[in-house]
């Protein structure tokens, strides 16, 4: 057997209804369908598939985090905000690589999950000032 690339992640949330607002209107995600309490959404061919818990149990905010891929970082960040959106962890250089510089922000889903934003952006990039 050979895994290769993810079909899909669950994320848990408390209220679909506010989850779909955020991942689709916020984050502007494109929602594939809505069954019941279950939301689908699709990242480039991989499917997020948000739903309450099961059994009832709490949503347990904080475990694990998605990273999106965005091309502009201080523009998506300027946008998140623009719609009422905190940025948790503002823009900051993660990682200097070999050939690219890694940036990641910070913000969180209505249940408090992160989201990173991730830019691989060239050697020797800076944040445009604000």
């Amino acid at each position: 057997m050979a895994l290769s690339q993810l079909g899909q992640i669950a994320i848990a949330v408390s209220n679909t209804d506010a989850a779909e607002a955020f991942y689709g209107g916020v984050l502007g995600l494109r929602k594939l369908y809505r069954y019941g309490d279950l939301c689908f959404f699709d990242c480039a061919g991989v499917r997020l598939m948000l739903s309450p818990p099961e059994n009832g149990e709490r949503v347990a905010p904080g475990q694990g985090a998605i990273y999106f891929r965005v091309a502009d970082l201080a523009l998506a960040c300027n946008e998140l905000r623009a719609k009422g959106i905190a940025i948790f962890s503002a823009p900051h250089l993660v990682a200097p690589m070999p050939d690219h510089d890694l940036w990641m922000a910070f913000v969180k889903d209505p249940d408090g999950h992160l989201i990173g934003l991730m830019m691989e952006a060239p050697k020797g990039y800076a944040l445009p000032a604000a």
